[in-house]
Formats: structure tokens, C-alpha cells, sequence
């Protein structure tokens, strides 16, 4: 672990300049993010670790509680910024009907200033929506669409208890671009148990052929608490190896870097011009508000969570006007490593915004490390950027841990 000390100003404040929410120069404080939960799933899958509700019977009862949480924060930070994005996750958003995200959209754009080309976000699976919808919902502002593929092969959906087929996920993107939807993401999952490399070649090879903007790339991760972990914790399954996980991996990105998609993050793919804003606010702290059971939320070194569970929430938002369940004021160290750590996954650390912000200089601070990663061909020290190569991605939670304090 590095051994930078962090300190407060003998005020009170934080050792740093004022600017430290920002990553890039590119960005500020005045593009700002809103994040919509919506808990609502057919089912569970069993790698899933979200908070999700199978039970639709509180629909309504959520849209109110939407309604007023978001009243009240608005009240309080409606004139501090202009909100560039807004994204509805789950869960599954695309189970309810586009009259109700209409509604949300409506109660947001009366109490926030927006961008006049906000990023509209929608979370969907494949089996949730047909051409109908999907007009309905663009005619309403969603502009951009995140697709729950996962996989084109039928055996990896059904080992990831997923209800669509790989046929319906390819029919469902062209659909979405006959609709008229022109930035589209896909997720996709590699290192299923059972899932040949070659099988995960094909995946990709298919999703090329498709009218797609970004992918969404992630190896399959055991987490507690799911019912996959339990099958491979009591030998009932089993993950893929460290060296296939690699290997997909490397070619997940040879490949889509062979085919004009720029990695913008170690997990997302882009072609030029389409790489999702609402994801750069998050890895570049920008601030934004969550609403929605288990929705986070960020305001300048102010982080809140809400409960994570639907009644909790509702029953919150009925005595208080909002969910929230706990908060915390990052302290200098967690600014400090936050900045390593999303610079490192995103576009890198910017040098100079760091020593400034910190009154530390990376390379001087950690100079035997990060000479080594050089030396190695993990990092890279571009117009002043310290950047992750493709080797770097690859051990990428490994070089943050050893560079935060």
C-alpha cells in the first residue's frame, strides 16, 4: 500500500483545492446526473446481487414516493447545476409501461434545469419490449437504450436463468434501430461456467453485425448472497479459470479495437462520439442524485444511500419526503483513492490536476511502482495522463490497491 498521508487544513477543510470533484479538465461541477430506480424483475437471476422486486403490487405506490422524493430535493438543488443525463436502472425499467416513466421524465424536467441534449437512458431486456413500446418510449425522450443481451447463446441464457433466447436479443436491437434509437448499448457476460472460448468468440462476432453503438463487457462475478454463489460454493457449479477469464478478456478488446470501438473504460466499448455520459459523470465524479429504492447519490464529498428495499423506502418518503437510509462526507483519503481508482478504469489519472488538487506528485510519491508498471508495459504516461494498457486492464484492481492509501 503507498504511504501518502492525507491531511486536513488546520480550518477544517480539506487539503485540497476546491476542484477536486473533476477528473478532467473537460468537465465541472455543472454537469450533474440523475439516476432512477426501478426495482421491478419477472425474476431473479442467479448472479444478480441488485436489489430487485419480484412483487409488482406497489407500481403506484413507488411512482408517488418518486414523485415526492423528487420534489424534495429538487427544492434544495434545482439552481445549484444543469442535469445533462438521467438513466433508469433496475431491475428491469422496461416492465413498466412508458406512461410511467413518462411520468418521471414530466415531474424531473418540471423541478430540474436540463441540457438541451440530455442523455435519456433506459434500462431493457430483450423478452420486455416490442416495436410498439419502443416508439412509445422514445416518443416520451429516451434517447439512448441499454439492452440486457448477456449472451447470444442459448446455453450461457439459460445457465444465467435468463427468459429470452439469443434470437429475440439480436431481433430486439434491430428493432430498437428501425424505431429509431441511434445509441444503443449491449451488456454482455464472458466466463460462464460451460462457455467456450470459442462460444464467447461468436458472441462477439454477432454482436458486430448489429446495429449497436457500445458494448457493456463484464466477466461473470461470484457475489454473495446470490444463488450462483451458493451452486459454486457447494460444488454445484463452477467459474471459469483465471488464465480463460484473461484470454477472453484480451480479446474482447483486440477485437472491438480492431472493429473502431474505443475503450473508454476497462469494462465499455464505444464507437467514437457514443460513449455513455451518464457512466464518464460517475468515473469522473461529477455529482449526481439518485432516486429510487437503493439509489445512491453525490454531492460534492456528500454520498447518501437509500434503503434497499421497496416498503422501507416508500414508508421512508411518506414521513420525510426522501429515502435515504445512510450518509457519509468523504474524508480526504477516500477523495485520494477514489481518484485512483476511477481515473485508473476510465481514462487515467491526470497528473497535473492530481498534484494540484493534492499537493502530491504520483510519479514522485510512488516512483518505484510505477517505474516497475512502466517497465512492465502495465501503465503508460501519455500528455500527462497515467494511463492502463491493454496488459494493465488485466490487473487493474491489483495497481489500484497497491497506489491507494
Amino acid at each position: 500500500m503507498s504511504r501518502v498521508e492525507i491531511r486536513w487544513n488546520k480550518n477544517g477543510s480539506l487539503a485540497i483545492s476546491g476542484r477536486y470533484i473533476r477528473h478532467n479538465e473537460e468537465y465541472d461541477v455543472k454537469k450533474s446526473s440523475i439516476y432512477v430506480h426501478i426495482p421491478f424483475c419477472d425474476i431473479k437471476c442467479n448472479y444478480c446481487d441488485f436489489y430487485v422486486q419480484i412483487n409488482h403490487s406497489k407500481y403506484d405506490l413507488l411512482l408517488d414516493s418518486l414523485k415526492k422524493e423528487i420534489q424534495y430535493f429538487s427544492d434544495r438543488y434545482k439552481d445549484k447545476s444543469t442535469f445533462h443525463t438521467i438513466y433508469f436502472g433496475g431491475g428491469t425499467p422496461s416492465l413498466v409501461e412508458p406512461e410511467y416513466i413518462d411520468k418521471i421524465i414530466t415531474t424531473l424536467k418540471s423541478r430540474f434545469i436540463f441540457d438541451a441534449h440530455v442523455e435519456i437512458t433506459l434500462e431493457t431486456n430483450p423478452d420486455t419490449v416490442d416495436e410498439i413500446k419502443l416508439r412509445e418510449l422514445k416518443s416520451i425522450g429516451i434517447n439512448r437504450l441499454s439492452i440486457g443481451v448477456q449472451s447470444f447463446n442459448d446455453d450461457d441464457l439459460e445457465f444465467l436463468t435468463r427468459n429470452h433466447s439469443g434470437k429475440q436479443a439480436a431481433e430486439c436491437i434491430d428493432i430498437a434501430a428501425k424505431s429509431g434509437y441511434g445509441n444503443i448499448n449491449i451488456d454482455l457476460i464472458f466466463s460462464i461456467p460451460g462457455q467456450a472460448l470459442e462460444t464467447w468468440k461468436d458472441n462477439l462476432a454477432v454482436a458486430l453485425t448489429l446495429p449497436i453503438q457500445n458494448i457493456s463487457a463484464y466477466s461473470l462475478i461470484l457475489e454473495p448472497g446470490t444463488s450462483l454463489y451458493y451452486n459454486v460454493k457447494h460444488g454445484f457449479s463452477s467459474l471459469r479459470s483465471i488464465e480463460h477469464d484473461a484470454e477472453s478478456y484480451e480479446y474482447l478488446i483486440d477485437t472491438l479495437v480492431r472493429n473502431n470501438f474505443v475503450q473508454y473504460e476497462v469494462s465499455n466499448f464505444a464507437k467514437p462520439g457514443f460513449e455513455c455520459i451518464h457512466n464518464l459523470n460517475y468515473w469522473y465524479h461529477v455529482n449526481y442524485l439518485g432516486f429510487g429504492p437503493s439509489a445512491h447519490s453525490l454531492w460534492n464529498d456528500k454520498r447518501w444511500n437509500n434503503f434497499s428495499n421497496i416498503t422501507r423506502y416508500i414508508e421512508a418518503v411518506k414521513s420525510v419526503q426522501h429515502g435515504i437510509k445512510s450518509e457519509e462526507f468523504l474524508n480526504p483519503t477516500e477523495l485520494y483513492n477514489e481518484r485512483i481508482y476511477l481515473g485508473l478504469r476510465s481514462r487515467g489519472i491526470d497528473l497535473n490536476l492530481f498534484k494540484q488538487d493534492f499537493n502530491i506528485s504520483l510519479l514522485s510519491s510512488e516512483e518505484k511502482f510505477v517505474n516497475e508498471l512502466l517497465k512492465s508495459g502495465f501503465v503508460i504516461v501519455d500528455n500527462n495522463f497515467l494511463k492502463l494498457t491493454k496488459k494493465g486492464y488485466l490487473l487493474c484492481d491489483e495497481i489500484c490497491e497497491q497506489l491507494m492509501v
